[in-house]
């Protein structure tokens, strides 16, 4: 038997269901029979989602340990180790593993695949298998089978609907659709209707809320639409951020700097006659001074803080290099159902007896006013609460949990909310007949036997709620406040209310009631009752908005970041939505977007900042787009259809109750599930950010100073080409420079970082701008440092330790810590406040820097020698040169900066 497949020109939901059955193969009243069965689970494989296997260990460190910094320190620990510097190869060789420990360490805790989906599998299916009805393993689940689904059931597979009584079944988690979609057999004509809208199919978990249905399976395990979903997650590749793109290019760059500084020293000595050990032992001292040793491990330990505050804050990355990405983000792509919104039905304006209502509170919560106009009687609602609590199916605790559908539940919590208690009024007034909800006469009702008035023979009342439209057409009257009117006096006003709900994006039902004549009885088909109604108002129910949503939206706009919502829910709804979040104009619909080219959608993206009734393809081709144009895009989602998304967005943003498919596609996660909580994580992501360029300054400047020491002696032969030792320069690196960064680490966020724009991506670290900077800042060091050396060329010895030496060491240190005191801002002052915790980090350098020199186990370990009084005032004065110079650039640079935003301003 050939593999059944639903192909675009032969999709299930247009063929009619005996149709569906006859090409599958099947029955519906025996279904398959247990050989038949296990033959097509031989053939189409087990009803579960494939998942990605995870990296090892060992995969993950050898993809650590090749990284081009590590590469260059492993080539200079082993030359290290061939010429007997052994104490040199294994200080660069421990660098190593502590580079490839913290980095692996780190993207093992992240690695995660699309396994997350089969453990959303459900384990047990009722299937009819020889005409018995018996509970199996759903995994075992075949195209054919006939599957039998009630209210609370997880749908175990993709399935066409053969019969069904008032289904209805939750689908935000693979469309965003938040209100549950009514489901019956009938065909769908058009081949091209969108997922939301096939209304005759029911797909692998999603949730039956509401009625029964016989069901047969039409597609299994990677066959289904989660299948499809999987199936993308594993088609994308993850992309590097855009700091490790920058240092890679960056790393690159310092190769070639510190390769080619390498071989004209080597030339250089070589060509001056001195000894290849000493011309190698010359060049590794060039290498450890051009490359940048602590790079990596300074960057990963400034994104692990990052990290730790973004956690405090409620929001877990799971990639370090995910922190900066942050902080670069341009565009936000949000989904609505449960990220922009609570995912809890909420009544929010109703008309009764032609009046307005507000209702007060949100989700499930029974507490909450209702508010019309002053200067009229407050209403007795208790007609209306009867149509809310008795033609209806949920039950809401008073701590919230919701049994049936949530709709249904929004309005027993407004019943609650009038004063009216469901369970009892249930208990009180029974059902004596209902006509259960069907798609097709889109309403419901309950009859109930009543008590008279003023103790009067008891009645029967009918009670209807539905769609305003059809509803209406059953109704011959309409409740005023001064008795009942005829419908056609005020039918128009009651359309203009209902246009009025639903231009608000909200979903509105109607509610009626028919009470019989004392004594009458009810009719043997209670559908033929549903006629002369009267109409006693109607209600408008939405998803509401998280209370902090529109705050977080405003703030990210501030910050020059396009939101947009990108949802499954209606374009109408999603326009109404977009309206309060306080987004930019411009709608379009998930059917708008697929009709136009890549390049369409492109042109036309400036002007879209609201999409409803999207795909996940949607979504995922959206996300490309944008990050084609050059944006960094952050998109966020809870649900299974998020998921492609989110893998594919520079930053996937996941909420912590969402599915776990989600969490696991996700680079951040929101504790809290709060909006704003990602507004606070681009804050501390452009701080993270401009502090790794502060610290880059800082590293560059002093890389350039080590740099151009070595070049111009051994050029002109100063100390025989060797200004400093290997070893004094391993300390100036772990034991100096770690301090300053530090501090650079621990400065407090400027209060103006989320008033300017995003950064261009394409400004990379390595600017123009910023490499003129380092120049001259190393160059400022440099100098700073040569000078002992040239006035005190007597004293010079390349085989001792020397004063000469000694004190460019004290110089190289001292300006390394002064300048990293005010490198940590810029264009800012880094003397401005606070001071005292910088300046207590700067104290440790400061005295081990002494120690260095003074203390005689350390002299014997770097090769120093103790200086008189008069040579450290000498070491001082030319160490405080550097952080006085590099204020008064900066002090030139904001005066050039403030005359030019005055001209702007003029202009």
């Amino acid at each position: 038997m050939s593999t059944i497949v639903d192909t675009p020109a032969h999709p299930w939901h247009t063929q009619d269901a005996g149709s569906v059955i006859a090409e599958l193969g099947t029955d519906p009243s025996t279904g398959l029979t247990r050989a038949e069965a296990e033959r097509r689970l031989a053939e189409h494989g087990p009803n579960a989602i494939a998942a990605e296997p995870s990296p090892s260990v060992w995969q993950v460190s050898l993809a650590q340990l090749a990284d081009p910094m590590n590469v260059m320190l492993v080539a200079v620990a082993v030359i290290s180790l061939f010429i007997n510097q052994v104490s040199v190869g294994i200080l660069i060789g421990a660098l190593v593993v502590l580079n490839v420990v913290l980095g692996a360490r780190q993207e093992l805790k992240a690695k995660a695949s699309v396994d997350a989906l089969a453990k959303m599998q459900i384990p047990q299916a009722r299937v009819v298998r020889d005409g018995i009805l018996e509970q199996v393993d759903a995994t075992t689940l075949v195209p054919g089978d006939i599957v039998a689904l009630e209210a609370g059931d997880i749908v175990p597979a993709d399935a066409r609907i053969i019969r069904s009584a008032t289904l209805e079944t939750q689908e935000a988690a693979l469309t965003g659709e938040s209100a549950p979609i009514a489901k019956d057999a009938a065909v769908i004509d058009k081949a091209d209707t969108t997922l939301g809208d096939r209304t005759n199919m029911v797909f692998q978990n999603t949730q039956a809320t509401r009625g029964t249905a016989s069901v047969v399976v039409v597609a299994t395990g990677m066959d289904t639409q989660m299948g499809e979903i999987a199936s993308m997650l594993s088609a994308i590749r993850p992309a590097k951020s855009p700091l490790q793109r920058e240092l890679d290019a960056l790393t690159g760059v310092l190769g070639w700097i510190a390769w080619g500084a390498v071989a004209v020293i080597v030339v250089t000595g070589l060509l001056r006659g001195q000894a290849i050990a000493s011309v190698i032992l010359l060049g590794i001292s060039m290498a450890i001074s051009a490359i940048p040793t602590g790079m990596p491990s300074f960057v990963q330990a400034m994104l692990s803080y990052g990290s730790r505050q973004l956690a405090e804050h409620k929001a877990v990355v799971k990639n370090l290099t995910d922190v900066e990405t942050l902080g670069a983000t341009s565009a936000i792509n949000s989904d609505k159902t449960g990220t922009l919104t609570m995912n809890e039905m909420t009544v929010e304006s109703l008309y009764f007896d032609g009046e307005w209502f507000t209702v007060g509170g949100t989700g499930y919560e029974k507490s909450g006013e209702i508010l019309h106009a002053a200067g009229r009687p407050n209403p007795d609602f208790s007609q209306l609460a009867l149509g809310l609590t008795l033609c209806n199916d949920a039950t809401v605790s008073d701590e919230g949990a919701v049994i049936g559908d949530p709709t249904e539940a929004a309005l027993v919590v407004l019943a609650a909310k009038m004063g009216a208690d469901a369970a009892l009024t249930r208990t009180q007034h029974p059902r004596t007949a209902e006509v259960p909800f069907d798609s097709a006469y889109k309403f419901m009702a309950t009859f109930h036997e009543l008590p008279g008035e003023t103790g009067g023979q008891s009645r029967v009342v009918g009670l209807v709620k539905g769609g305003p439209d059809v509803v209406l057409d059953r109704c011959s009257a309409v409740a005023t406040p001064t008795g009942t009117a005829p419908i056609e006096e005020l039918r128009q006003t009651v359309l203009d209310a209902n246009r009025s709900l639903s231009e608000r994006g909200l979903r509105v039902l109607a509610f009626a009631v028919r009470r019989f004549a004392p004594g009458e009885a009810l009719p043997a088909d209670p559908m033929s009752a549903v006629r002369d109604l009267t109409l006693v108002g109607l209600v408008g129910i939405i998803d509401p908005l998280r209370p902090s949503s529109a705050e977080a939206v405003r703030i990210a706009q501030e910050a020059g970041i396009v939101v947009r919502m990108i949802t499954g829910d209606h374009a109408i709804t999603a326009a109404a939505i977009g309206k309060k979040l306080g987004l930019g104009s411009g709608a379009a619909s998930g059917a708008e977007i697929q009709a136009m080219t890549d390049e369409q959608l492109a042109a036309a993206l400036p002007g879209l900042h609201v999409f409803g009734r999207v795909t996940p393809e949607d979504k995922l081709r959206l996300a490309r787009i944008m990050q084609e144009q050059g944006a960094v895009v952050a998109m966020t989602g809870d649900a299974v259809n998020d998921a492609a998304a989110l893998k594919q967005a520079d930053i996937g943003v996941a909420m912590g109750s969402g599915s776990e498919v989600t969490k696991q596609a996700g680079k951040m996660i929101l504790v809290d599930d709060n909006f704003g909580t990602l507004v606070t994580a681009v804050r501390l992501g452009r701080s993270i950010y401009d502090k790794i360029v502060s610290y880059v300054r800082y590293q560059m400047a002093q890389l350039f100073s080590l740099v151009l020491l070595f070049l111009v002696a051994s050029i002109f032969a100063i100390n025989d080409g060797v200004p400093l030792t290997p070893i004094m320069v391993l300390f100036l690196n772990f034991f100096v420079s770690i301090f300053p960064v530090i501090v650079i680490l621990l400065d407090p966020v400027s209060d103006g970082i989320m008033l300017k724009p995003p950064r261009d991506p394409k400004v990379t670290i390595a600017n123009r701008g910023a490499v003129t900077l380092w120049f001259v800042y190393g160059g400022l060091i440099f100098l700073t440092t040569l000078v002992p050396l040239l006035i005190y060329p007597d004293l010079l010895s390349s085989t001792a330790p020397n004063a000469p030496v000694t004190m460019a060491f004290v110089v190289c240190a001292l300006g390394s810590i002064f300048g990293g005191l005010v490198m940590r801002r810029d264009p800012e002052s880094g003397l401005s406040g606070p001071l005292i915790v910088a300046v207590k980090w700067l104290s440790i350098p400061l005295a081990l820097t002494v120690a260095a020199v003074e203390v005689d186990f350390m002299q014997r370990l770097i090769g120093t020698t103790s200086l008189d009084g008069g040579q450290w005032l000498v070491c001082l004065g030319l160490a405080l040169l550097v952080p006085v110079l590099i204020e008064l650039e900066k002090w030139l640079r904001r005066a050039r900066l403030r005359r030019r935003s005055r001209g702007g301003a003029r202009r």
